[in-house]
């Protein structure tokens, strides 16, 4: 006879289930051969099982682990609000190793706020050794990334893109170790931020960041903080006029040939860069008000100890500011991410790969 476990309790051990392990590869062919194979990271998106109340290791949240096998992934993903605590792992040498990647800019889309290769909703992502591209190139706004999760860390990863590459929108957020290219405003939103020990890559002149903070009383902001800013602008190539059916370009033309650190989208703009690096590339005045005078009374743009060439600290627009190691403080990822639940993002990112 055989025994047949009572559904209640099956349904029990079920619940009290831990870490969730996926794998992702091009030599899965359907994505039905089990429960933890698929060939595309949405199907693993969409149909992996759900890790269970019970901790995880190190007596975290239990997790689920999306391990991604070397090669290109043409595909558009996206992490609902129900999924949280999902760790993209690239199995590859490097972050080049494993890429997701679409092209799609705000003209095919329908907006801006349509054209992200990957969009995460759900809280406590994770992402280590990845690469996230949009390859749109210079035809408007085009995002790579919409990161709307709170608790979010992305390690070793590479966000490649022109316009509008990083779309840093909401809840606390921590980059460390990783690479991000664009050429105009390809940072931007309103999330709370650190990019600690990143490279900032401008492939074409524009401005950095465009942080949206709406309020004095928003904790909201960037933090580049001792990391590196590059240039790879071609100095040769003939200037962009400011046509308007040319993409980007009055954005372009209004950067000067040169790199911005910073200009408000919003009134109440914030952007601090702490021990970086700057080339020569990077305007003398540093920020730009985009336009509205008034946005100087509001956006607070900072630096403390900026180093390089682009580093220029007497030539920078009178409304930004320049803070002592002591005012920095306040910006580093232990006061400036901790919120009220006591989030320690160092912690946690030393506990990925």
């Amino acid at each position: 006879m055989r025994f047949v476990l009572p559904i209640f309790l099956a349904l029990a051990l079920t619940a009290t289930a831990q870490d969730v392990h996926v794998r992702v590869s091009h030599d899965v062919k359907t994505g039905i051969e089990a429960t933890t194979e698929f060939p595309t990271v949405q199907m693993a998106m969409d149909h992996h099982p759900f890790a269970g109340p019970a901790p995880g290791k190190d007596g975290r949240p239990a997790r689920v682990y999306i391990k991604i096998a070397p090669g290109t992934y043409h595909e558009r993903v996206i992490v609902t609000q129900n999924h949280s605590n999902i760790t993209f792992l690239g199995m590859g040498k490097s972050p080049e190793d494993v890429v997701i990647t679409n092209s799609l800019n705000a003209k095919q889309a329908g907006g801006t706020f349509f054209t992200e290769t990957v969009e995460i909703n759900g809280p406590g992502f994770e992402a280590d050794n990845i690469t996230f591209e949009n390859t749109a190139g210079n035809t408007g706004q085009a995002v790579a990334v919409a990161n709307r999760s709170d608790r979010s860390i992305f390690k070793h990863c590479r966000f490649l893109g022109h316009q509008d590459t990083l779309f840093a929108d909401y809840g606390r957020q921590y980059y460390v170790d990783s690479y991000i290219e664009g050429g105009v405003d390809f940072i931007f939103g309103n999330a709370t931020v650190i990019f600690d020990h990143t490279e900032l890559h401008a492939n074409g002149p524009g401005y950095l960041t465009a942080q949206s903070r709406t309020a004095a009383d928003q904790t909201t902001g960037y933090v580049i903080l001792n990391s590196k800013v590059t240039s790879g602008i071609d100095h040769a190539a003939p200037p962009i006029s400011t046509d308007a059916n040319i993409a980007g370009a009055r954005s372009i033309a209004s950067a000067q040939g040169a790199i911005g650190l910073g200009r408000p989208w919003r009134p109440y703009s914030r952007a601090v860069y702490i021990n970086t690096e700057l080339p020569s590339d990077v305007r003398p005045t540093g920020w730009n008000n985009w336009g509205k005078a008034s946005n100087e009374q509001t956006a607070f743009y900072a630096e403390s100890n900026s180093t390089g060439p682009g580093a220029n600290p007497s030539a920078r627009v009178p409304w930004s500011h320049q803070l002592t190691a002591a005012q920095a403080k306040q910006f580093l990822p232990a006061r400036f991410l901790r919120g009220k639940d006591h989030w320690n993002s160092i912690a946690e990112a030393a506990k990925l790969p």
